[in-house]
C-alpha cells in the first residue's frame, strides 16, 4: 500500500469531477480534457494523467460529515466518527497503525518497520496530520522520515538510542562504523532482547544491509529520478516505491506544498490543498501546483505498471475532503486583492486509486450537476479502507480493545469497493 495524502482538501472540481456544465459560480476556469480513456475527462492542467488514464481509477462519490481539518482526518484516517469535530489527536487508531499491528511479524521486511511516513517536518509529530495510533500504543505509530531524499546528504532520521544504550555502544558515528561487530556483541550478552522495543527497531534498522540500501537513492538511474522530480515529492515517491518492493506493507507520502519543487511561493499560493481565497488565489495556485503533481502522480503509476508491481502495490491518493461546489471571492491575506477560491466541503470528493491487480480506466460513482453530493455509488471512507484491508490481507472484524476495554472492530461498517476488487 501506497498512500498519498494531500491534506487541505484538494479541489476536486478543478481536478477528477469538473462540471463545465455548471452554473458559472460552480464550475471554475479550467476546462476539462479527454484522456486517453473514452468516457474520462480530467483537468486541462493534467496533461500527463490524460495520457495514463487507462492505469487508475477516479472515485467520485466517498464522502462524510466532517468540514473542518481535524475532524475530516480523523474522520477519513481512523474511519470512524471521532469524538470531537476538531482537532488531530486521534481517540482512535489510524487505520495504517491498525493495519501494521494485524501484520506485524507476518511479513519479511529486511529489518524495515511495517508502517512508514514520508514527508516533511511536519510527520514528526503524529498529531499534525491524525496520524496517532490511540489506545494501540504510540510503539504502533508510524515511523517517521522527515529529512529530505533529494539532498545529497539525505539520511534517515528518527534512529536514536537511550542515553544508557549510548554509553554501552558509542556515539552514532562509531556506531555506524562497525555494524558487525555491534550486532555480534549485542547477539551474544542477549542485550538486544531486554531492550525495549523501540530501541529493538532501531539497532535493527541500524545493522541492517539492507535497511541502509533501500534508503539509497544512488541506486536508482538518473532518468527515473528525473522523471519523478528531483524535489522532496519526486524523491519521496521513488522512496515509497522502494520499500514497498523489500516488503514495507504500509507507506504514506505526504504531499503538501508544492513549492519544495524550487519555486518560490507566490504572494497568490498556499502552503497546503486548502483553497480558500483568503489563502491563495485558486487558479493561479493550481497552475503552479497541479503541474508538479501531475508529473510525481503520473510516474509513480507509470513505475508500478513497469516494473510489474501494479499486481501487488495498491496507490491511493486522496485528502481529507473536497471544496465548495460554489466559488466565493475574498480579499487575500497576501495579496490584499479579491480573489476566487472553494472552502471545505465533505460532502463530495475525489480520489485516484491505482494497482492492486484492479481493472482500471474507471470511474466509480457520481455527483450531481453541480458536484455537490453523490448520486451514485454514494459511500463513505470506511468502504474505501474495507478495500485496502482486503488487499493486505487484514481482516476487518478483528478487534482491539480500546483504553475500557471494549473490544473496537477494526471498521465498524465498511464493505470493499467491487470495482476495485483484483481481477481473476
Amino acid at each position: 500500500m501506497i498512500f498519498v495524502w494531500l491534506p487541505g482538501g484538494p479541489p476536486h472540481m478543478e481536478m477528477y469531477d469538473m462540471k463545465p456544465e455548471a452554473p458559472s459560480d460552480y464550475r471554475g476556469v479550467f476546462v476539462p480534457r479527454k484522456t486517453n480513456v473514452p468516457g474520462i475527462e480530467v483537468c486541462e492542467h493534467l496533461p500527463l494523467h490524460m495520457k495514463c488514464a487507462d492505469k487508475y481509477n477516479i472515485i467520485r462519490s466517498i464522502h462524510h460529515e466532517f468540514a473542518d481539518h481535524g475532524g475530516g482526518h480523523k474522520r477519513f484516517l481512523t474511519a470512524r466518527k471521532p469524538a470531537t469535530p476538531t482537532g488531530t489527536i486521534n481517540n482512535n487508531p489510524c487505520v495504517g497503525s491498525m493495519a501494521s499491528k494485524v501484520l506485524e511479524g507476518k511479513r519479511d521486511t529486511g529489518g524495515l518497520p511495517n508502517y512508514i511516513v514520508l514527508g516533511n517536518g511536519r510527520v514528526n509529530s503524529v498529531d499534525t496530520f491524525a496520524f496517532g495510533s490511540a489506545y494501540l500504543g504510540s510503539h504502533t505509530h508510524p515511523f517517521r522520515i522527515s529529512a529530505d531524499p533529494n539532498k545529497p546528504d539525505f539520511k534517515v532520521e528518527n534512529v536514536s538510542l537511550e542515553r544508557t544504550m549510548t554509553d554501552r555502544l558509542g556515539d552514532r558515528a562509531t556506531l555506524l562504523g562497525g555494524f558487525d561487530k555491534m550486532r555480534r556483541d549485542l547477539d551474544s550478552s542477549g542485550l538486544l532482547g531486554s531492550m525495549d522495543i523501540f530501541n529493538q527497531k532501531a539497532i535493527e534498522m541500524m545493522t541492517s544491509s539492507a535497511v541502509r540500501e533501500a534508503f539509497d537513492l544512488s541506486k536508482e538511474k538518473d532518468a527515473v529520478r528525473d522523471r519523478f522530480g528531483r524535489h522532496e515529492w519526486g524523491q519521496r515517491a521513488i522512496l515509497a516505491r522502494r520499500l514497498v518492493e523489500r516488503g514495507v506493507p504500509w507507506v504514506t507520502v505526504v504531499m503538501e506544498n508544492p513549492y519544495v519543487s524550487g519555486i518560490k511561493m507566490p504572494k497568490y499560493g498556499t502552503y497546503n490543498w486548502d483553497s480558500h481565497a483568503v489563502n491563495c488565489h485558486l487558479y493561479d495556485d493550481a497552475r503552479r501546483r497541479f503541474p508538479i503533481y501531475d508529473k510525481v502522480i503520473t510516474a509513480m503509476i507509470e513505475d508500478l505498471y513497469a516494473r510489474g508491481l501494479n499486481k501487488r502495490v495498491l496507490l491511493v491518493v486522496t485528502g481529507e475532503f473536497g471544496r465548495t461546489p460554489r466559488l466565493r471571492t475574498q480579499i487575500g491575506s497576501q495579496t490584499k486583492v479579491d480573489q476566487p477560491g472553494r472552502d471545505h466541503w465533505p460532502k463530495a470528493m475525489s480520489m485516484l486509486v491505482s494497482g492492486g491487480g484492479m481493472r482500471t480506466g474507471q470511474i466509480i460513482g457520481a455527483t450531481n450537476k453541480k458536484g455537490e453530493h453523490p448520486v451514485e455509488r454514494a459511500m463513505s471512507p470506511n468502504d474505501l479502507w474495507a478495500s485496502v484491508f482486503q488487499h493486505l490481507g487484514v481482516d476487518q472484524r478483528i478487534s482491539f480493545n480500546n483504553l475500557q476495554g471494549v473490544p473496537m472492530p477494526i471498521l465498524s461498517s465498511g464493505e470493499p469497493i467491487a470495482e476495485l476488487a483484483p481481477v481473476t
